[in-house]
């Protein structure tokens, strides 16, 4: 009984020891087999990446000076459905962008800011063309009026901005907006007149200060990753941290054919992503104090004199939709990071996703899936209630033990173990129930903290962000009553400190969860008055069988 005990406290330890390492893990970069590239000296000119003796140079850094002129600089506002961006003259660049699906999780009166021009932290999305004369992210370009909107009736809205023509070379960069997507297609168009072959190449970056995104709410002030991410057909999935590119530690893969950079966040990302079969080249750069690049190189053909050449690319910015993200570019979906419970979160979420489609209600869905999985591992659950309510009855048999061999405990425990083999008990049954519970609740803690497709999502009444904790604790103490009332079910330890330890239970995990988000809180909540339901009736079923064996 007392071993039983003490392992059942220590397995509730262990689960709290391992969400702690899983907030630790989350937050450190995946390994990397990829080889460490070369670095090459800066070029002149060090605000404009140069191809490197792959594609032609190495990038360079880009100079934070840039700032104070691209505030003055006159902008073009694009509205659709889905988004509000605000492109700069110099450079073409995104400087602001507002996802209007979603809100803030301080003002839900305003649209969520993702790329922001200093207002809260600095995020853009930069283009520019390597080669002499050619235009750069610091180059200023005419803009044509001052808005454009996405029509009635209409599918997609374009903006082209022209750059002054250098040296007979003329270019305009076009950006083009679409109804219903986060998809934004980047285009170079260029026109060459200067009396000889070009050969340039583009470079396509997203420069972020090292600010912290909207973090999670849970017990332990938790941080989800901030930083870049690659991805390849050859290295797969790999991510680089703020500290490892300052400290010129950051491994990934610096060439491919294939693959896409982003820079993640929680619940949101942006991501460039050419198109397949075109050599590129990744790189990242601590452009000074607090802030960094993370982009790619492509090149173009060779434009003849009198021809023209156009390159294209697509830049994703917005929420990490999973049941989209993996449709719009292969390992894009990676993302969504559940940590090292992936095997069983992923396939969580999508049950939670479909049970969704059923309700239109994320709450509701946390509870079906409870439903389905105290269905799932019913039988365990059975065995194990039966073997706790056996021992409950033998109770009495126990405390009489205690008080014959009290002073020995050699003894103490042949007699347990004896009473046990006779009455066909396993002491440690209890246990089981809670093992399978906790790779589960670690993985939907997971899934909660990493899905946008529940931030700010309803259930009902009070609860209207299962992202984020209850505002007035009412589920964190229905879950601490239900875990007192669990305990009351179980056989009362014959020791009185693991009794009262086992009593303080219930208070300690109510504390923690007051700060954990409701969605988790919700499931806990429902399964244990699933369990309790199952305990009380499989109790009952066991002592009203003994009290008729003794009637008998």
């Amino acid at each position: 009984m007392d071993q039983r005990r003490l392992i059942l406290f220590l397995v509730f330890a262990f689960s709290i020891v391992m969400l702690w390492e899983g907030w630790v893990k989350h937050n450190q970069p995946a390994p990397s087999a990829a080889a460490p590239a070369g670095t090459a000296a800066p070029a002149a000119d060090a605000s404009v990446p140069t191809p490197s003796a792959t594609l032609g140079a190495s990038p360079a850094v880009v100079p934070a000076e840039q700032a104070a002129t691209a505030a003055s600089a006159a902008r073009v506002v694009v509205e659709t459905d889905l988004l509000r961006a605000e492109v700069s003259a110099q450079g073409g660049d995104i400087v602001r962008l507002e996802l209007k699906q979603h809100r803030q999780k301080e003002d839900h009166s305003k649209a969520f800011l993702l790329f922001d021009d200093g207002s809260a932290r600095s995020y853009s999305a930069q283009t520019g063309l390597i080669g002499d004369g050619l235009p750069t992210h610091k180059t200023m370009f005419s803009v044509p009026g001052t808005e454009l909107k996405l029509k009635d009736g209409e599918d997609s809205v374009v903006l082209r901005l022209d750059a002054p023509a250098q040296n007979g070379v003329s270019v305009a960069k076009i950006l083009t907006f679409r109804r219903g997507s986060y998809l934004v297609d980047v285009a170079y168009d260029i026109r060459n007149a200067s009396g000889k072959a070009i050969e340039p190449h583009a470079y396509f970056q997203l420069t972020r200060d090292g600010k912290p995104a909207e973090e999670p709410e849970g017990f332990g002030g938790v941080q989800t990753f901030i930083g870049p991410a690659f991805y390849t057909d050859g290295a797969k999935f790999q991510k680089v941290t703020f500290d490892e590119i300052s400290g010129g530690k950051a491994k990934f893969a610096k060439t491919a054919p294939d693959g896409w950079v982003a820079l993640v966040q929680h619940y949101f990302v942006s991501a460039w992503l050419p198109g397949e079969g075109i050599q590129r080249e990744f790189f990242v750069r601590a452009l000074g104090k607090d802030m960094y690049a993370a982009g790619v190189i492509l090149p173009l053909a060779p434009i003849a004199d009198g021809a023209s050449g156009k390159l294209d690319t697509r830049l994703y910015a917005g929420p990490q939709e999973q049941d989209k993200l993996a449709g719009i570019a292969p390992g894009l979906d990676l993302v969504v990071d559940y940590g090292w419970l992936t095997v069983i979160a992923a396939p969580l979420f999508w049950v939670l996703a479909w049970l969704h489609k059923l309700t239109g209600n994320w709450g509701w869905a946390i509870i079906l899936v409870t439903v389905l999985l105290k269905l799932i591992f019913f039988p365990l659950s059975a065995a194990s209630y039966k073997s706790m309510a056996k021992m409950r009855v033998l109770g009495p048999r126990l405390q009489r033990m205690k008080e014959l061999h009290g002073n020995d405990k050699v003894k103490m425990q042949q007699e347990m173990m004896n009473l046990y083999r006779t009455e066909k008990i396993n002491p440690l049954g209890g246990c089981l129930p809670i093992l399978v519970q906790i790779p589960v609740f670690i993985a939907l803690y997971w899934v909660l903290l990493g899905s946008v497709e529940m931030r700010q999502a309803p259930w009902l009444g009070w609860i209207q962000d299962l992202s984020a904790k209850d505002p007035y604790f009412i589920l964190p103490i229905i879950m601490g009553v239900s875990m007192l009332i669990q305990m009351k079910l179980n056989p009362t330890p014959p020791d009185p400190i693991q009794a009262k330890v086992m009593m303080a239970m219930p208070i300690v995990f109510t504390f923690m969860f007051l700060w954990f988000p409701s969605g988790l809180v919700l499931y806990w909540v429902v399964n244990n008055i699933l369990s309790i339901a199952q305990q009380w009736q499989i109790t009952r079923m066991i002592e009203s069988g003994n009290a008729g064996g003794k009637a008998a």
